[in-house]
């Protein structure tokens, strides 16, 4: 354990380096896109929803509706972009990856540190955004801290699966059917800006099987105060399990494309 730890570290090194490097070319969609959203939706057409409907909300104002809402869903973005043309890009562009597996490293260790970078990607983009949400008083109570760790789960749970689809593309034209088919309807239809409820029956219960509406739901719940345990451990569990067996198909994934 102790071994794959210490290799996990070294690629995480390695990513931390790069992204010293890059990270000003990451502040337009890491954190000026989400506070963009933040203030056109909470702020510009809140006080249109608020003004038209005080107690539509149980009120609570709209911004303090969706701002749990976009920190998930920010967490999402963030996740998908890091693993989807960096993963492919250590395939089949610069081919770092088989760089990397030249030395002691297993592939393991390679995706391990590979999602330990994305984890830092999200938690960085999340806890900067977080901390605007909680100037524009957007946590109606202070659980919605625990926003943070929740967005986090979430990254980690896309993460993982995004990276085993992209060990196993070809070519980079897969990614627009994953942003497409995926990331977008994730972000609408994920009941970050609307309860699911008001969906038609099939595509709520399409909207059920996103990780995305799961940290939704928890982190909502968690800055207004209205946490059901048994609930919180089912959303916290499933989004467990995507991570777990979409880690398991990275690995396998990336085990294939650099040893045979």
């Amino acid at each position: 354990m102790s071994v794959v730890l210490e290799n996990g570290r070294r690629q995480f090194d390695y990513w931390a380096t790069v992204y010293k490097r890059t990270w000003k070319g990451s502040l337009v969609s890491s954190f000026l896109l989400p506070l963009l959203y933040l203030a056109a939706m909470g702020i510009g057409l809140g006080s249109f929803v608020d003004g038209n409907g005080a107690d539509a909300l149980g009120g609570i104002s709209y911004l303090q509706f969706i701002a749990p809402g976009l920190l998930a869903a920010t967490a999402l973005q963030i996740a998908v972009g890091e693993s989807t043309y960096p993963v492919m890009g250590g395939i089949k562009w610069q081919k770092f990856y088989f760089s990397m597996v030249a030395t002691p490293l297993r592939p393991a260790d390679v995706m391990y540190g590979q999602l330990a970078f994305v984890a830092f990607r999200v938690l960085t983009t999340c806890t900067v955004f977080l901390v605007v949400i909680a100037l524009f008083d957007g946590l109606a109570t202070p659980w919605g801290l625990f926003g943070l760790p929740v967005a986090l789960l979430v990254g980690m749970a896309v993460s993982a699966p995004v990276c085993a689809v992209a060990t196993r593309l070809e070519n980079d034209t897969g990614f627009a059917m994953i942003f497409r088919f995926g990331v977008v309807p994730a972000f609408l239809f994920s009941g970050a800006f609307f309860p699911v409820s008001q969906l038609p029956d099939w595509i709520e219960w399409l909207a059920y099987l996103s990780p995305l509406w799961h940290g939704v739901e928890l982190s909502r719940d968690l800055s207004l105060g209205t946490v059901d345990p048994l609930a919180a451990l089912g959303n916290l569990a499933y989004l467990a399990a995507w991570f777990v067996v979409g880690t398991w198909f990275a690995v396998r994934g990336l085990t294939r494309r650099l040893i045979n």
